[in-house]
C-alpha cells in the first residue's frame, strides 16, 4: 500500500532544536556559523540561547511552576504581567512549545473552574507579602516598646549602674527571641570587690592603730 500525501508530510518533519519544546524558548534556537580568525580558516561552531531554569508563579494554578525559559522569554512575560497572561493572551497557539501549550491548557482550566474568592485572596503571593511584612512591622514596634520601657526604667533610678545597663540589655535578648547565657562571672566578681574592699578596710584599721 503506498503512503498518502499527509502521511510523507508528516514524515519530512524535523525538529532541529527538540530541546525548546520542553521550556519556554520563545523562538530562539540553535544557531550554526564560523569563526573565523586572522588566518580565514574557518571553523564550524554553534550558539545556544541563554536557558535558565526558573520557578514562575500561577495565579491561576496556584502554585509556581519549575521552567526551563529564555532571557527573552522573561522579559515578555514581566512585561504581560505574569505567566498566565503570556499563555493565554501575550503569545499565539502556535507560536508555543509543547510545555507551553500544556501549562496553557492547565491555566484556562483553572481559570474556568475558580477557587473560592477567600482561598484564593489568602494564597496570592501578595497577600503573603503583606502579612509577612505587617508581622515584621508588629514584631519590630513590640521590640522598640519593650527597650523604651527598660530606659524608662533605668531613667527612675538617678544615677543608673552597669547592673542596670546588664537588665535592659537581657530584657532585649528575651524580647527578641536570642539565647540569654547568664553572666556566671558576674558572683566571682563580686566576691572578689567584697575581698578587695574588706582587705583596704583592715589595711586603713592596722594605719589608724600604728599612727595612734
Amino acid at each position: 500500500m503506498r503512503p498518502t500525501l499527509s502521511v510523507l508530510k508528516v514524515a519530512v518533519l524535523s525538529q532541529p532544536f527538540k530541546r525548546s519544546q520542553l521550556g519556554i524558548f520563545q523562538g530562539k534556537s540553535k544557531q550554526y556559523g564560523n569563526n573565523v580568525p586572522f588566518s580565514k580558516h574557518k571553523s564550524r561552531r554553534t550558539w545556544l540561547p541563554n536557558v535558565q531554569t526558573k520557578r514562575i508563579f500561577s495565579d491561576a494554578l496556584n502554585q509556581s511552576v519549575k521552567l526551563k525559559v529564555t532571557t527573552r522569554a522573561l522579559k515578555t512575560i514581566k512585561k504581560h504581567g505574569g505567566l498566565d497572561n503570556y499563555l493565554t493572551k501575550g503569545m499565539k497557539p502556535s507560536e508555543l512549545s509543547y510545555e507551553g501549550m500544556r501549562l496553557r491548557v492547565g491555566v484556562l482550566d483553572a481559570i474556568r473552574t475558580p477557587l473560592p474568592a477567600n482561598a484564593q485572596l489568602r494564597k496570592s503571593p501578595a497577600f503573603l507579602k503583606e502579612q509577612k511584612k505587617t508581622a515584621g512591622k508588629a514584631r519590630l514596634a513590640e521590640i522598640i516598646e519593650a527597650q523604651r520601657a527598660a530606659l524608662n526604667r533605668v531613667k527612675l533610678n538617678r544615677k543608673p549602674t552597669l547592673e542596670d545597663a546588664r537588665k535592659v540589655r537581657m530584657e532585649v535578648m528575651e524580647t527578641l527571641g536570642l539565647k540569654v547565657t547568664p553572666d556566671r562571672n558576674r558572683d566571682n566578681r563580686r566576691a572578689i570587690l567584697g575581698f578587695l574592699h574588706q582587705r583596704a578596710n583592715s589595711r586603713q584599721k592596722v594605719l589608724l592603730q600604728g599612727t595612734s
